[in-house]
């Protein structure tokens, strides 16, 4: 596999600072959750909160996706105000413990991402849904000037495993899907919108497959791409493993995304991602950049 051009970007945040994303950038995730899919993930109490706090810094994340609400098949239902409470206790260490560093909240819920925003400072706004379970998302988002995060996701996360037909190769129909709400989005106000097809939601195994293999087709609509595969069915159902099992296949996946141009890495593992990025730049540092 060749690597390809990486093409830059610079997005603003809404106090004025930028976002360069010169090279790839790694987020690493906070869950302040009892029941994300990875056990290993869960941050419940605020010991474990300033731990994981601590341990994304030290490991190097460029951004931090807090999120409090498993969109997991099966997961509970979490009322916004639990939402909101979770966040409230993730952000005070984040803010403590890591000042400056950029956040993003994980959150499908307009109400949610408005308070993230206006209360807690939170940099991004990163919604699973695209969207689609909230009317008003695009709207604050734009009110509140900052950047978005577009995943592809149909259905709810109950239901969404249960929606895996396309009419045609399932990277073409996601293409053609977040192109659609980039331009709605930038229609409508949002000045800087990432791209995520995605992987894991509304996709079996085989679709996950095809989209990474395929992955030029979303860094050709012209936005800053996210790839989140972190320990994800994709790699434990096809390697027969399970997610504390399956580091090893991420940081295979998180090394191809690399080297199709990959903008951010959404990962459980700081440190192995950072690793794998430091790996491709080596060997291909030669390989000229792509200016926007």
């Amino acid at each position: 596999m060749k690597l390809q051009a990486f093409k830059k970007y610079s997005i603003a945040l809404r106090d004025g600072r930028q976002l360069a994303i010169d090279h790839p950038l790694v987020m690493g995730i906070l869950n302040v959750t009892p029941d994300s899919f990875y056990a290993g993930s869960r941050c419940d109490d605020p010991a474990k909160i300033e731990n994981r706090v601590k341990q994304l810094v030290a490991e190097g994340a460029d951004i931090i996706d807090i999120g409090a609400y498993s969109t997991r098949p099966g997961a509970a239902v979490v009322t916004p105000q639990e939402e909101m409470a979770r966040l409230d206790r993730g952000m005070e260490a984040v803010h403590r413990l890591a000042p400056g560093v950029v956040t993003s909240v994980d959150t499908f819920r307009a109400d949610v991402a408005r308070h993230s925003v206006e209360q807690l400072g939170v940099d991004i706004v990163n919604d699973v849904a695209g969207g689609t379970l909230d009317e008003h998302m695009y709207a604050t988002v734009a009110q509140l000037h900052v950047p978005y995060i577009v995943m592809h996701m149909r259905g709810t996360p109950a239901t969404m495993q249960q929606l895996t037909h396309y009419d045609e190769p399932v990277t073409t129909a996601v293409a053609r899907y977040l192109a659609d709400k980039i331009d709605q989005l930038h229609s409508m106000g949002v000045e800087s919108v990432i791209a995520d097809p995605g992987f894991g939601f509304s996709k079996t195994v085989e679709q996950n497959y095809e989209m990474m293999a395929h992955l030029d087709e979303f860094i050709a609509l012209g936005e800053p791409l996210l790839v989140g595969i972190s320990r994800k069915s994709m790699i434990f159902k096809l390697l027969g493993c399970t997610p504390a099992e399956s580091l090893g296949g991420t940081t295979v996946l998180n090394t191809m995304a690399l080297m199709q141009g990959a903008h951010i890495l959404r990962v459980h593992d700081v440190k192995a991602a950072v690793e794998a990025r430091a790996i491709v730049e080596a060997t291909f540092k030669s390989q000229p950049s792509a200016d926007n």
